[in-house]
């Protein structure tokens, strides 16, 4: 049996599916600490609890992206979302430049948005505030 992200890898298209182990070979190999699990449905990997990469699969390409990679400063990575994520999409395994995704990646192990701070911060402001008594 497969690991789950390899799993994840063999239920796509031959052309998706190598794009999948494409990158998993290549984020496995930058970030040996990182943790990496099937998260919300796609394969992310993580440091120190705080999401770094992962990818998915929408529309017949793979979404690559990284929590942090609006700090990058790399014009190829689009902003996504309201925080710092930023990403990419491949469509064929060419569509990946090594040298760039690399680059990326040792970005992605020291630029690296506190999202497990951020989390706190969010619940202890919606938490109800406690009253004292007189």
């Amino acid at each position: 049996m497969p690991n789950p992200i390899a799993a994840y890898a063999l239920t796509q298209s031959r052309e998706l599916r190598a794009i999948c182990e494409k990158l998993q070979a290549e984020i496995d190999t930058a970030l040996p600490s990182a943790t990496s699990k099937i998260w919300h449905g796609s394969p992310v990997w993580f440091l120190n609890e705080n999401p770094i990469v992962g990818y998915s699969i929408r529309q017949q390409q793979v979404n690559l992206v990284f929590w942090s990679g609006q700090l990058f400063d790399e014009p190829r990575l689009a902003p996504l979302g309201k925080d710092k994520a930023a990403g990419v999409a491949f469509q064929h395994e060419s569509d990946i430049r090594l040298a760039e995704l690399r680059r990326w990646l040792r970005k992605s192990r020291t630029i690296v948005f506190d999202y497990i701070a951020m989390y706190q911060r969010k619940r202890q402001a919606a938490a109800p505030k406690s009253r004292k008594r007189s």
